[in-house]
């Protein structure tokens, strides 16, 4: 990337100067998701599946980034300090309670995933479950709700008027 020299003329910045700039990249590729150049990085690194505001607030002070720098302003130096921290946080000395996989169920290790390990790892999860018959698994299979709500008035998406008009004009014919 080439840098440029631009002679800056406003009341902002008290007179003239030369300010360079680097090049402003509109898209961002961090953890296998483009992220908004425009955008600043804290708010941008909440599209990556698997990173909640306070996870990145944490992968951004461990990078020594600046949380309000837009997305686009990043040099390639803090984008793969960023990505490294964000996939392998535990070497960066992270918090172990801000991991999203404590105590994995086969191999026993503190771990964070992103993009499409979560959703795989979430979904292995819910098929276990099932397979060894818990109340959590059946309640999933059921298409129940699993965390102890009650379904007297919510989750009534198979009972209710919408069946009964079906089964109404069903009995027409």
């Amino acid at each position: 990337m080439e840098t440029t020299e631009l002679i800056v003329h406003s009341k902002r910045f008290f007179g003239c100067g030369v300010l360079k700039m680097a090049e402003f990249k509109h898209r961002v590729r961090i953890a296998n998701t483009d992220l908004k150049g425009e955008k600043h990085i804290l708010v941008a690194m909440t599209k990556i599946k698997g990173v909640s505001v306070m996870y990145a607030n944490m992968a951004l002070a461990l990078a020594k980034v600046s949380k309000t720098k837009k997305t686009g302003d990043l040099t390639d130096k803090e984008i793969e300090k960023i990505d490294t921290i964000l996939k392998d946080p535990l070497a960066f000395n992270a918090p172990e309670w801000l991991l999203n996989r404590r105590k994995d169920y086969e191999t026993g290790e503190n771990m964070h995933l992103l993009n499409a390990d979560l959703s795989l790892q979430k979904d292995n999860d819910v098929k276990r479950l099932k397979k060894i018959k818990s109340y959590r698994g059946l309640r999933h299979q059921w298409g129940l709700p699993v965390r102890g709500q009650r379904t007297k008035s919510n989750f009534r998406k198979q009972k209710g008027k919408g069946l009964a008009v079906k089964k109404r004009t069903t009995l027409k014919h």
